[in-house]
């Protein structure tokens, strides 16, 4: 199949092979515009169909489905900021009124990147704000949206009770919201119209805000992005619908995570050159703790250019290998990258506050033996499931399940078979080295040895097959030592588990907060569970 490629002024012919497993993967995709329009091979591109909205892999087997596909392509994006007008005597600067543009009371100016065809994002000025009354419109025409159509009062009365919308309910509300919207304003709703309604449902529903996003609403429509619940809907419609008169500005929005090249909060001198190779030496034959501890924390920054070298760091484990004999060694570095403070936040936030929030979100999950299984420690009533710390973090995997890819290369698993993923148990007694050689190669994860599940007597975590033992002695400080693996290792998550880890990440660690590409269940599950009861 042949897409048709524009880039700036110019258009191109991008071949997609088909094969008995379905179209090629979006990154081979990628690779071969690069080469078409005769980019440098790092280059970071920005793919949009015709209607402005983002094309990605969640999706990019979908369109090539539907045929004549045509996409724009941009290496950089500009950005086009309302300010007020100096007419206009308050500082509150509307978003919208209700014509079918943006305000009247706002002028517009723009940022022209060097790309020849730049993505155009709509961002308000630092200095203003939203009004009281902006926001109150906007609650009431939700409310009086949901009143009017059939089962919207079921949503509104089911928020009333319980404070929150069940995953059922919630996607109801947003169906109905996008019904309305499509019907008032066409099949291309402004982006003014798409936010109007994101900070209607926050403000009518406010225990549905993120209070970890800058506006609490960017779950529901994000205009950088183009992302959310709002415009997944709009682009489903759309897309069966067969309409491509669509403009929706959005972007590629960058990642951060376990392979971001980052700096550290190193406290120790480090060493380089000859003193770093005797180092190296000294620690391969040294049995002092004192020793090990010492020269590792002095060749950490050698260890992280090591890891984040794709050749290299495949034999980090050989080059460190009291990694596989030192417990503590992996809490060591991720404390020299982070500091001390970020890197206690999982064990003492996780039993103090998500754990509780977990399991009563979990209530309102569709119930089946694994969820029974994980549960039931809860109450004392299972002996052979895993205690109720660990079984309260692979809850989350629930509440954040797998999700397909876009491509049939890589088929979506359920929850139980990604929680393998997370972790594996082994009864004591039987050998370490034989389990290793029975798994196949993959992310990190977490090895739990014992009597039985809930009497784990050592803990490991497993990488490229090698396991390295855990100074941890709980299920939840083992665990915490399995995520911070990914980062001294640099090693991606599973992408069964990237909802599940990123959640980890950003909200209960806090890292790459507001910098990290995060799914709208990823914000709408924060958005309920750090909600303040009233």
């Amino acid at each position: 199949m042949l897409v048709k490629v524009r880039f700036g002024e110019s258009q191109k012919y991008v071949k997609v092979a088909k094969n008995e497993e379905g179209y090629e993967d979006f990154n081979t995709f990628l690779q071969k515009v690069i080469e078409k329009l005769g980019l440098p091979l790092q280059t970071v591109l920005h793919l949009t169909d015709e209607s402005g909205t983002e094309v990605d892999a969640d999706v990019f087997e979908e369109l090539l489905q539907a045929g004549d596909l045509t996409i724009k392509v941009s290496t950089e994006k500009s950005t086009v900021v309302l300010h007020e007008d100096q007419s206009c005597t308050s500082l509150e600067s509307p978003v919208w009124d209700t014509s079918s543009s943006p305000s009247s009371r706002s002028t517009v100016s723009s940022v022209q990147s060097d790309s020849s065809d730049a993505t155009i994002i709509l961002e308000r000025n630092s200095g203003m704000k939203r009004t009281h009354a902006d926001r109150e419109a906007a609650q009431m025409m939700v409310r009086d949206v949901l009143q009017s159509k059939p089962g919207g009062g079921e949503i509104l009365h089911e928020y009333d009770q319980t404070k929150t919308l069940m995953d059922g309910t919630h996607r109801q509300m947003v169906n109905l919201l996008v019904a309305d919207m499509i019907e008032v304003h066409g099949r291309v709703p402004p982006t003014w119209v798409r936010t109007k309604y994101a900070v209607g449902i926050i403000t009518l529903f406010p225990n549905l805000r993120d209070p970890y996003s800058k506006n609490g609403y960017e779950h529901y429509y994000d205009a950088e992005s183009g992302s959310g619940y709002l415009a997944w809907r709009i682009k489903t419609v759309q897309r069966n619908t067969a309409i491509q008169s669509r403009r929706c500005s959005t972007s590629m929005t960058s990642t951060y995570g376990p392979k971001s090249t980052r700096d550290f909060l190193l406290i120790d001198e480090q060493l380089f050159g000859e003193e770093c190779c005797e180092a190296i030496s000294l620690l391969k034959h040294s049995t002092d703790q004192s020793v090990i501890k010492e020269k590792m924390r002095a060749t950490f920054q050698h260890r992280q250019t090591l890891v984040q070298d794709q050749q290299a760091s495949l034999a980090v484990l050989d080059v460190f290998p009291r990694f596989l004999d030192t417990p503590g060694l992996i809490d060591q570095d991720f404390t020299m990258m982070f500091g001390g403070e970020v890197s206690g936040r999982f064990l003492a936030k996780w039993p103090s506050y998500f754990k509780a929030k977990i399991l009563a979100d979990c209530k309102n999950l569709i119930s089946n033996e694994h969820i029974e299984d994980l549960l039931s420690p809860q109450q004392n009533s299972n002996e052979f499931g895993w205690d109720s710390d660990l079984s309260s973090i692979l809850l989350l995997v629930h509440l954040l399940p797998p999700t397909a890819k876009g491509h049939k290369k890589s088929a979506k698993i359920s929850s139980c078979q990604a929680i393998d993923h997370v972790v594996r148990y082994l009864r004591i007694g039987a050998s370490v080295e034989t389990f290793l050689g029975s798994v196949e190669p993959g992310q990190p994860f977490l090895l739990c040895v014992g009597e039985q599940k809930n009497n784990i007597q050592r803990f490991y975590v497993i990488v490229d097959h090698k396991a390295i033992p855990c100074k941890a002695q709980t299920s939840l400080a083992a665990f915490d030592e399995l995520f911070k693996a990914h980062f001294i290792f640099s090693v991606n998550y599973h992408e069964s588990l990237n909802n599940f880890y990123t959640f980890i990440q950003t909200t209960v660690f806090n890292i790459d907060v507001g910098n990290t590409k995060e799914s709208p269940r990823v914000k709408e599950l924060r958005a309920r569970l750090l909600r303040t009861d009233t």
